[in-house]
């Protein structure tokens, strides 16, 4: 499948809310409440973070939202529309974010998801990712997840 990456600019706001909303909305009754990405002010991330946009077929497939901090890549947030979920869009966000990482010269990767997002989790670790910790938080439970880059 084809597909090309673009930078998200402050345009691209009301999309990748739009987005993020219709990626998210399927934790809603697994967790009791929205997501916190379905509550971010993304006016404000476009200009703040790095936002990739994933295009397919000229669609807005997918978008990844990352931090660099000092020595890893915080990895915010990666949304797939339900539509094109299941497609490897994940694994291709995964994998640019790590490329990014290793061009910013950081020593890896990081995110965090609940854990109740099982199929996440699952995703995370077959990818590479290891659990360093788990924290209550609003009920739940915060997996934080981390991937070495470092040979």
């Amino acid at each position: 499948m084809n597909f090309q990456f673009r930078r998200a600019a402050e345009k691209d706001a009301v999309a990748v809310r739009s987005l993020t909303h219709a990626a998210y909305a399927k934790w809603i009754p697994v967790i009791g409440r929205e997501p916190l990405p379905m509550k971010a002010n993304y006016e404000l991330a476009v200009r703040e973070h790095l936002i990739d946009l994933l295009e397919m077929e000229g669609s807005l497939a997918a978008l990844i939202e990352m931090i660099p901090e000092p020595e890893w890549l915080l990895i915010e947030n990666v949304a797939v529309a339900p539509s094109f979920q299941g497609c490897g869009c994940a694994r291709i966000l995964l994998d640019h974010a790590q490329n990014t990482a290793l061009g910013l010269r950081l020593k890896g990767v990081r995110l965090f998801t609940n854990k109740l997002f099982e199929s996440n989790v699952g995703l995370y670790l077959r990818q590479g990712f290891v659990v360093d910790r788990e924290e209550p938080f609003m009920g739940g439970v915060t997996v934080y997840m981390s991937k070495s880059l470092m040979a």
